[in-house]
């Protein structure tokens, strides 16, 4: 998935010493004055605004910050000696990136009251313009939690109970049916007839409807009706895509500013059409039957641009007498039932449904 860059927007960052909010890029506390601490986590304001300020905009674009190996002091990006007391940032570390720090989240500030003095401010604003108290209470301090990541797709995580159970008595179920299916008992039984089927289907040149892509068809085709549809996804925008986007989502810099991203995939459209060809279909079937041992194949007068099937289905039926009851064994094998003659015995394999599965002379 493809990750759409929107922007930079400023963080701001809450001090450890007196609870002040100050802006990301600010490296002490603009109420105490207390340095920004090495390992300060960045979070993201109430309303953020894509920075418009080309100046700006660079400074975000820069890159992590690097903290001085020997005293501490962040230092921005690509300086190579520390502004605080000189020393080579060679091996100084930079800040760690790529945390997803919140949703993005746009709209008209809302207002809001100072916890300290009551009085009214945006919800956008670090200090009070009464007071000059942090717009943070002590107990929002104590209490801050990491700004939720963008919302995923949830995956279920389990099973209902009443689909295992009932998949559960459906397998219980067709366990029990194998079991008396395959459980048989011999009995006699005495040919007292058979009957015979054979059949020939009757095949013309219709027009037979399919779907596919429009380049899939073929020359001969005739295209009914075609609609655009989804072919295929991907990374990259091409010619007759659609853009699909999820949330923006805003991805610390470690400069005190996030870049303001979206995962984003390309639909990529297509013709999808109904058409026609004209091939060799069965538009009939021919059937001969007879109660015989001579059983003899359909034949009729065609129609012009029809054709006889080259597949030929036959059935008999061989019916017996095991005394106090009657059963009959369908099979297509033609030996099996010219063996069948009246009045000779055979041992019949009959399952726990009265249904006969094999037949032995």
């Amino acid at each position: 998935m493809a990750r759409k860059e929107l922007g930079h927007i400023e963080l701001q960052w809450t001090c450890p010493n007196c609870g002040g909010i100050n802006p990301g890029p600010d490296r002490v506390c603009n109420t105490c004055g207390a340095p920004q601490p090495e390992d300060v986590k960045f979070e993201q304001p109430v309303r953020q605004e894509i920075i418009t300020d080309k100046e700006v905009e660079t400074k975000a674009e820069a890159g992590a910050d690097i903290h001085c190996p020997f005293c501490g002091t962040r230092n921005p990006a690509g300086a190579k000696i520390c502004s605080q007391c000189g020393g080579d940032l060679v091996e100084g570390r930079k800040r760690e990136t790529g945390h997803v720090v919140g949703a993005h989240q746009t709209g008209p500030a809302a207002m809001v009251h100072c916890p300290h003095c009551n009085a009214e401010n945006p919800d956008t604003a670090k200090v009070c313009s009464q007071c000059g108290g942090s717009m943070r209470s002590e107990e929002d301090i104590e209490t801050a939690a990491p700004a939720a990541e963008p919302s995923r797709p949830k995956t279920r995580a389990g099973v209902p109970i009443v689909l295992i159970l009932v998949l559960v008595l459906l397998c219980g179920a067709l366990a029990v049916f194998a079991f008396f299916a395959m459980r048989t008992e011999e009995v006699t039984g005495t040919v007292e007839g058979v009957s015979w089927k054979r059949a020939i289907p009757v095949e013309a040149i219709v027009p037979v409807s399919y779907s596919d892509w429009q380049d899939q068809i073929p020359m001969d085709a005739e295209i009914e009706s075609c609609r655009e549809d989804i072919r295929y996804v991907q990374d990259e925008p091409v010619p007759n895509s659609v853009e699909v986007c999820g949330t923006p989502y805003n991805v610390d810099t470690g400069s005190g500013y996030a870049q303001v991203v979206q995962d984003c995939e390309y639909h990529v459209y297509d013709d999808y059409c109904t058409f026609s060809v004209e091939e060799w279909r069965q538009v009939d079937v021919v059937i001969l039957t007879g109660e015989n041992y001579t059983p003899e194949w359909p034949d009729r007068v065609l129609e012009a641009g029809q054709r006889l099937g080259a597949s030929r289905d036959e059935t008999y039926v061989i019916f017996f007498d095991a005394g106090s009851e009657d059963y009959s064994y369908t099979t297509s094998d033609y030996n099996l039932y010219q063996s069948a003659q009246p009045g000779t015995r055979w041992g019949l394999n009959v399952n726990s449904f009265g249904s006969v599965v094999s037949i032995e002379q």
